[in-house]
């Protein structure tokens, strides 16, 4: 419904009513949509994902951008539950709980690199995956076009070679 009709449309008895229950049974659990849909982040973020081991930070950093951008266009719902993120203070914080457990899962990703002599010690995970999927992001979601299939190999190219340089050195090491 929300990928359908948009967050404006989404409102508890909208769900019941499309759910076949009666309002009171959606009440009793979620007292508005913000509280629905954070629920839904929620139950996103506890599933058994991890990053994938290529056997290198490059080979890493581009499946995982591949991962990023076939959930970002494979599945509408991705995209809805982020800009309604923008509109539910409840929905935002469970988003802000979903990027930071998903943050904190690949940093295995530039530990590994580390470990390797990929990457300078003290590179900063977040930053580097920060980085390498930010234009994911920008390209799919704000620019809402699809027509670059070289992005994001060439996004995580470009971070995992400024990582070995050392850009990414300092910062919260997540």
């Amino acid at each position: 419904m929300l990928v359908q009709e948009g967050y404006d449309a989404l409102s508890v008895d909208a769900v019941a009513e499309r759910a076949g229950v009666h309002r009171t049974t959606v009440y009793r659990r979620w007292r508005d949509v913000g509280g629905l849909l954070a629920d839904v982040l929620d139950a996103a973020g506890s599933d058994a994902w991890r990053p994938p081991d290529t056997g290198t930070l490059e080979g890493d950093l581009v499946a995982v951008n591949a991962e990023l951008e076939a959930g970002l266009t494979d599945q509408p719902v991705t995209a809805a539950l982020i800009a309604a993120s923008f509109r539910s203070p409840e929905a935002a914080a469970a988003l802000q709980r979903f990027w930071d457990d998903r943050y904190t899962r690949c940093a295995v990703v530039v530990e590994r690199a580390v470990a390797r002599d990929e990457v300078p010690e003290g590179t900063c995970a977040r930053r580097v995956l920060v980085a390498a999927t930010a234009p994911v992001y920008q390209q799919i979601l704000l620019m809402r076009d699809r027509s670059d299939p070289l992005l994001a190999e060439q996004a995580a190219r470009g971070v995992a070679l400024a990582a070995a340089h050392g850009v990414f050195v300092g910062g919260q090491q997540e």
